[in-house]
């Protein structure tokens, strides 16, 4: 198998730790609510309002990162996440987190780019991405290769 077929696998992994690490950051929040909207509203300065949605977010949009469904749309959410998260935790420096949310943005980044990878329900249930920019551009390399291999 040469790289350029290894290339549609290449978000599998990505997907698989993201999106673990997404439900196991949001299952906390959404296991005590109350003491959620504690910490948000006394030590980052978010309204308490916000811990059940950014909870939520966290669980299913890493079930759906996993699994390959919404791959672009949660991303994107995953995005804005980290966004509002390395701004609130910003004046802590970069040991304390910072690093983390960049990562965490660059891998949704990541995933809008490439979309779901050829293991996911979009690539091989649904047999189409529900943004299909990624599944066309493997498709299109693939056709390239093959054109000039005859």
């Amino acid at each position: 198998m040469n790289s350029e077929k290894l290339t549609a696998y290449g978000p599998l992994p990505i997907r698989i730790v993201a999106g673990i690490a997404f439900m196991v950051y949001g299952l906390p929040k959404l296991s005590s609510i109350p003491a959620t909207q504690n910490l948000f509203s006394h030590m980052m300065g978010l309204p308490a309002a916000m811990a059940l949605p950014i909870g939520l977010l966290e669980v299913i949009g890493g079930i759906a990162i996993l699994t390959g469904i919404l791959t672009r749309i949660t991303a994107i959410l995953f995005i804005i996440e980290m966004i509002g998260a390395t701004i609130i935790i910003l004046p802590n420096g970069f040991v304390h987190g910072y690093d983390l949310n960049l990562l965490s943005l660059s891998i949704s980044a990541s995933l809008v780019l490439t979309g779901p990878g050829k293991v996911s329900i979009e690539w091989d249930i649904l047999k189409r991405e529900i943004f299909p920019k990624g599944k066309q551009i493997i498709m299109r390399n693939k056709k390239a290769l093959e054109e000039t291999s005859i």
